[in-house]
């Protein structure tokens, strides 16, 4: 059994705990750690590993702390040299290279965001759970079958960008560079649509926007088009 603990998510920083009941990893590591060994009552000990999707500090600003503290951190080449990090803690992720931590196996892959070499990751582990952790990516080209979780960004809707953008909340530069870097829900309707969803027992809609969502109105979308249990981070 898989469970999901969001320590933080949004554009002022990401982190996630997940555990098996065997081995507990973090998703990101984008907030203070101080922060995050509050979050869990300073047992950062107990953490076999933490992924790092990408060089953006809301999701690495805790990356040297991390690492200091003896926690081995997995991302790729491209985001280690783009965040400036030599460190022996650093583990290579590479994309569609499987890799074990205890008792999961985690599968990298290519994302599209506008970042030096940003990574999503298939994490399995020996009970037969798959969970599907994707952020920053405005498309996602591969399918995936035997998925039991789902982490997945659901950061706008193109509806509530253009009214933003028609009424003057936001500049059209920054309406472009969403649309180029984040999923909107539209786009995560599509791909939850072409992927086989039978085996899901939950999804997990993180990094909303601010300004360019809403929480009830995109679980509710996601529920009816998935019949799921639908969490919003």
């Amino acid at each position: 059994m898989i469970t999901i603990r969001t320590l933080a998510t949004g554009s002022t920083g990401n982190c996630y705990h997940i555990s098996d009941s065997k081995t507990s990893l973090l998703l990101e590591c984008g907030i203070k750690f101080k922060t995050i060994q509050q979050a869990l009552n300073f047992q950062t000990s107990n953490v076999a590993g933490v992924l790092v999707s990408h060089e953006h500090k809301d999701h690495c600003k805790a990356v040297q702390d991390v690492a200091d503290r003896g926690l081995d951190i997995y991302m790729s080449q491209g985001t280690a040299d783009a965040i400036g990090i030599q460190h022996h803690r650093i583990r290579p992720a590479n994309c569609k290279e499987a890799f074990k931590i205890g008792t999961w196996t985690v599968l990298p892959f290519d994302v599209q965001h506008d970042a030096a070499e940003p990574l999503g990751f298939l994490i399995a582990n020996q009970d037969g759970d798959k969970l599907l952790f994707a952020t920053d990516t405005y498309y996602i080209k591969y399918k995936f079958s035997g998925l039991t979780h789902l982490m997945i960004e659901c950061n706008y809707s193109q509806k509530i960008l253009e009214n933003n953008v028609e009424n003057g909340r936001i500049p059209e530069f920054l309406k472009n560079r969403v649309m180029q870097s984040h999923f909107s829900l539209e786009n995560l309707l599509v791909f939850l649509n072409s992927n086989d969803l039978s085996r899901v027992q939950e999804i997990h809609l993180l990094h909303l926007s601010d300004s360019n969502s809403n929480e009830i109105e995109f679980k509710h979308a996601v529920q009816v088009a998935t019949g799921k249990l639908v969490y919003v981070a």
